[in-house]
C-alpha cells in the first residue's frame, strides 16, 4: 500500500530539494508542534503489519502511543491500512492537525532518508490505489528502491531498516514535543 510512483518522489523533491535525513526530523516536528497545539495534532501512521516495508506506518504508530502520544491512528494492533483509512479518518476531529506517515520507495539512494512536508501523503499511489490525500504535513520514509514490482519489494524490505525508521520518526516527534 505505501508505495510512491517515481512521479511523486519527483514532485516531494521539487518541494524539497532533497531527502533528508533523521536529524532533521525533530526540526520538522517542532516546527509543527509551534503552529499547533499537542493536543490538536493526530499523527496517522498509515501500512500494514502484514508487509515488512509497509509496517512503518504502524511501528511508529506503536511507538508513539508506549510513549504516551494522546492521538495515533495506526499502530500494530489497529493498522490504518487502505481497507480501514476512509472510516478511520473521518473519526478524526475536523480541528485536529494531521501528520501522516509513511512508507514509500524512491530512488536508490534516498532508502534509509525521509521526504517531510507541508502538504498531504497520497498513500498507495503506485500500486493503482485510489485513497484519498491524508494530512498537513507528512512524512514519508524511504525504505527501499522503487523498481517494477512495488509490492514484492516492500516485502522483501529489511525489517532492521524500517524498525529503525520508526524508532527515528517517533524519537524526533517525543524531542521536539520535549523542546517544543
Amino acid at each position: 500500500m505505501a508505495a510512491y510512483k517515481r512521479e511523486f518522489v519527483r514532485h516531494q523533491s521539487r518541494e524539497i530539494p532533497k531527502s533528508v535525513s533523521g536529524e532533521d526530523l525533530i526540526l520538522f516536528f517542532r516546527h509543527i508542534y509551534q503552529q499547533h497545539s499537542p493536543d490538536e495534532i493526530t499523527f496517522v501512521c498509515i501500512g500494514t503489519d502484514r508487509s515488512t516495508g509497509d509496517a512503518l506506518g504502524p511501528l511508529t504508530g506503536t511507538l508513539l502511543e508506549e510513549h504516551g502520544v494522546g492521538h495515533v491512528v495506526g499502530t500494530l494492533s489497529a493498522p490504518c491500512d487502505a481497507d480501514t483509512l476512509e472510516k478511520r479518518m473521518a473519526q478524526i476531529p475536523a480541528h485536529h492537525a494531521i501528520v501522516a506517515i509513511d512508507a514509500c520507495l524512491g530512488p536508490k539512494h534516498a532508502t534509509g532518508t525521509y521526504y517531510l512536508s507541508h502538504r498531504a501523503l497520497l498513500p498507495a499511489e503506485s500500486v493503482g490505489g485510489k485513497l484519498p490525500p491524508v494530512g498537513q504535513y507528512s512524512v514519508a520514509a524511504v525504505v527501499n528502491a522503487n523498481g517494477p514490482r512495488p509490492y514484492s519489494i516492500l516485502q522483501m524490505t529489511s525489517l532492521h531498516l524500517v524498525m529503525g525508521m520508526s524508532r527515528t520518526i517517533a524519537d524526533a516527534a517525543l524531542e521536539a514535543w520535549k523542546t517544543r
